[in-house]
């Protein structure tokens, strides 16, 4: 099958012409647009993929302790029938756990030191249907909530901060007080610290304290737990359940999904990786329209060919896409080998940093001061199609107005000299 001539006769100006300084000179313009084109794309690449990464870890650690969906009472008091909401709730495909809790701010306090913390009434047994982190050992502080002796599970942090271990007794002091003829006093209640917790996420570990939910009830004056916290199978579901749910679910009741919880942290992480997108594009930009220099330096160079070639019956549109496929060549080689190389960083990322960092003696992320140690990569197929496309579209539009130029070489002007 005989190519059109247009695509070898660009595909041979893309190789490289005769052996002179010139056409040495051009190729090497060409050739730096082409290693600009893939750098940037497998920058685009590795740094988006390391972006989603982060943003997954953290995500995963965040729902280890927030609930994929919350449903509350809508007066703000107790749920009625907790046992109800929780079975018609799990009569929804999605939904794979349901416990009850309580939840609530207070002060916890140990001598003079003293923190502000959320609350968390839960039903042990129950509760590692909906939380990541209440296994294996943390699972065994849990169980050790009995209802009635006050027992209490700290974060990690929380409890590090306090100066307390496991057996230490703490005061919570409840933010609502009781009148007495001497004024409103604030209710106290000496607890038992039981066990503590590390999720992985510094917000709940230096904050969240973790109560059996009737004495949680009893210290809040509550009639029983004020919600319910579910788990899907697939959390990026939560959106579409929760309203299916708000439909099935009998009572006047609220729900609330982690997506809408968290909304503010989510937004500017999507901000920030649009800006980042933005800001690598222009790379990519800087080194597709070096093709035009590339494309007029080419195009005078051959207007001699050009001439011959229209003189033979080429048309203005033939001599043109000699020229755009010769531009399109070096973006579309130039895309291709970005694609590989930042996919092959993307991938290989856990095995890459390490050895960087032995090579250097340095640690990118210490684990004294970051709660992830390792750089995390999550190549994405929706981030990867668009840096692919829009590298090939810069590359086309950069070959444009010089194969234009092309096209409008006048034959005699351009064998006068020859």
């Amino acid at each position: 099958m005989q190519l059109p001539f247009e695509l070898t006769i660009g595909w041979r100006y893309t190789r490289a012409g005769r052996a002179t300084r010139r056409n040495g000179f051009i190729s090497f313009i060409s050739g730096v647009s082409m290693l600009g084109i893939s750098l940037g794309v497998a920058a685009l690449i590795i740094v988006l993929s390391v972006m989603n990464g982060f943003q997954k870890e953290v995500r995963d650690r965040m729902l280890g302790v927030v609930s994929h969906i919350e449903v509350y009472a809508a007066d703000g008091q107790a749920l009625p029938n907790v046992a109800t909401t929780m079975a018609q709730a799990k009569e929804n495909p999605q939904v794979i756990g349901a416990a009850p809790f309580i939840a609530a701010q207070a002060l916890i306090a140990r001598g003079e030191e003293m923190k502000g913390a959320m609350v968390r009434g839960i039903d042990p047994a129950l509760e590692p249907q909906v939380s990541d982190f209440a296994t294996g050992a943390q699972q065994e502080a849990l169980a050790r909530l009995v209802p009635g002796e006050f027992g209490v599970v700290l974060g990690g942090e929380l409890a590090r901060s306090m100066g307390v271990r496991v057996g230490d007794k703490v005061t919570l002091v409840a933010p609502s007080g009781q009148v007495t003829p001497a004024g409103v006093v604030p209710r106290l209640k000496q607890m038992t610290v039981v066990g503590t917790f590390d999720s992985g996420h510094y917000e709940y570990d230096s904050a969240l304290a973790l109560l059996h939910w009737e004495d949680a009830a009893r210290i809040f004056r509550l009639e029983g737990p004020s919600g319910v916290r579910l788990k899907l199978k697939d959390l990026h579901q939560a959106r579409e359940v929760a309203d299916q749910l708000a439909r099935s679910l009998s009572g006047d009741l609220v729900l609330r999904d982690w997506t809408r919880q968290n909304r503010s942290w989510f937004a500017a992480v999507q901000v920030e990786k649009r800006m980042m997108f933005i800001i690598l594009t222009l790379i990519v930009a800087v080194a597709a329209f070096n093709l035009v220099s590339t494309l007029v330096m080419t195009v005078t160079d051959k207007r001699a060919d050009i001439a011959i070639l229209r003189t033979l019956g080429a048309s203005p549109g033939s001599i043109m896409g000699i020229f755009v496929v010769q531009g399109a060549m070096v973006g579309v080689i130039g895309t291709l080998a970005g694609l590989l190389l930042g996919l092959g960083v993307a991938f290989n990322i856990d095995v890459i940093v390490p050895a960087l960092e032995q090579a250097l003696g340095a640690s990118f992320l210490p684990k004294d001061i970051y709660l992830i140690s390792r750089m995390p990569s999550e190549p994405q197929q929706g981030d990867i199609v668009p840096i692919a496309v829009i590298s090939l579209l810069m590359a086309f539009v950069a070959t444009l107005y010089p194969s234009w130029r092309a096209s409008r070489v006048n034959p005699a002007e351009a064998l006068r000299y020859e």
